[in-house]
């Protein structure tokens, strides 16, 4: 089944700002929330959903992702389904511990770390068809920030280490009263890391990355279509602070050929051949997307048009064995620029020819003759 929109999940707009999608999710978790609905399948496969959204939306760079690369941004990648643990950068605590208590110091800890997630990148690929033919090792070279060597991405000089944030206590969350309610937010100070640098290192002046050029060798598979996306893990910007490195995804571009038109895993393209070839039958030599040739026998009075199959002569299919077929449609070309000789040919063979050699064209008259004559 496939999976909802995370926007009508909450029941909000692309444009809800972080209060409006934190509000949204509040109500429903209240509403549908295990302890609240005890043996309630139902409510509890909505809360996971819920919460799945909420996971994704209320963090900053995965909301990007996602409304860049939808679903597939997070496919094999810890999306999670079903409980809190799988959404790293979502903060859940102040929305439930009112209710049901705080999750405890070590898990805040670890969604600090996984709110430092580096940003994921994209990069265009253009290859030709050939190459997604016969799949390819390319080194591909792209800007992108990487962990500072000099502090080892801590973001302090050598020999120093990160103090705690002297505005939230190390807490990551500071807290107000307004009337009855205790509203928590992150904090303005540190931003939710608990952590502040008082002596930033030199080279990255505290950030823990640095600017980079990077060069790395990837893999196209063969078969790869038009549009392909391949996330390559751990590729993206350097996360902060202990944080995890985003991940780079190729979109794969297939440049148009000259001769062949891909559609799927199949082939097609035209081949021109003359009146007499096609009224008198030929073997032509037609060319293959693997850089060889391969023969096709037109029989006698192949019409203009004419489709022929070449099993296994198209595109491979994408982590499989087998391949797809390439399909050669005929062109009768009428031929242009007649000297005396072909001239005088061709008006012989207009006077004898019958209805029988042309029962298209005979058909077609009789059909006009019965519209005329009704």
């Amino acid at each position: 089944m496939a999976k909802r929109d995370y926007y009508d999940v909450l029941g909000v707009n692309k444009n809800a700002n972080p209060v409006e999608i934190k509000s949204a999710y509040r109500k429903l978790a209240v509403k549908y929330h295990p302890d609240k609905n005890p043996g309630d399948k139902a409510a509890e496969d909505k809360f996971k959903e819920a919460s799945e959204a909420y996971g994704i939306l209320s963090d900053k760079s995965k909301k990007e992702n996602y409304d860049n690369f939808g679903h597939a941004a997070f496919e094999n990648n810890g999306g999670g389904q079903g409980g809190f643990g799988g959404f790293g950068g979502a903060d859940f605590s102040d929305i439930f511990e009112d209710f049901f208590g705080d999750f405890g110091g070590s898990r805040r800890n670890s969604r600090r770390n996984s709110n430092n997630r580096g940003s994921d990148l994209r990069y265009d690929l253009s290859i030709t068809l050939e190459e997604a033919y016969s799949g390819k090792k390319q080194n591909i070279q792209f800007s992108s920030s990487d962990k500072c060597n000099n502090c080892k991405g801590s973001g302090s000089k050598p020999g120093h280490s990160a103090d705690r944030c002297s505005y939230c206590g190390g807490n990551g969350k500071v807290r107000s009263n307004q009337g009855f309610f205790t509203v928590q937010q992150t904090c303005p100070q540190c931003s939710g890391s608990g952590e502040e640098i008082t002596n930033p290192c030199n080279d990255c002046n505290g950030a823990g990355n640095k600017q980079t050029s990077k060069k790395i060798s990837v893999t196209i598979p063969k078969g790869v279509d038009d549009g392909t996306r391949i996330r390559l893990a751990g590729k993206g910007e350097a996360g902060t602070r202990g944080g995890a490195s985003g991940d780079l995804y190729l979109f794969i571009n297939i440049k148009s050929h000259d001769l062949f038109k891909r559609s799927d895993v199949n082939l097609f393209f035209e081949f021109p051949i003359s009146i007499a070839d096609a009224a008198l039958g030929t073997t032509i030599e037609i060319p293959t997307i693997d850089g060889k040739k391969a023969k096709i026998k037109i029989p006698d009075g192949t019409q203009d048009g004419k489709q022929f199959r070449l099993k296994g002569k198209g595109m491979p299919f994408m982590q499989r064995g087998d391949y797809g077929d390439l399909y050669v449609q005929v062109k009768t070309e009428v031929p242009v620029y007649l000297n005396k000789e072909q001239k005088d040919l061709l008006e012989r063979f207009r006077k004898i020819e019958n209805e029988k050699s042309n029962p298209s064209i005979k058909k077609f008259f009789q059909k006009a003759k019965s519209f005329w004559n009704s």
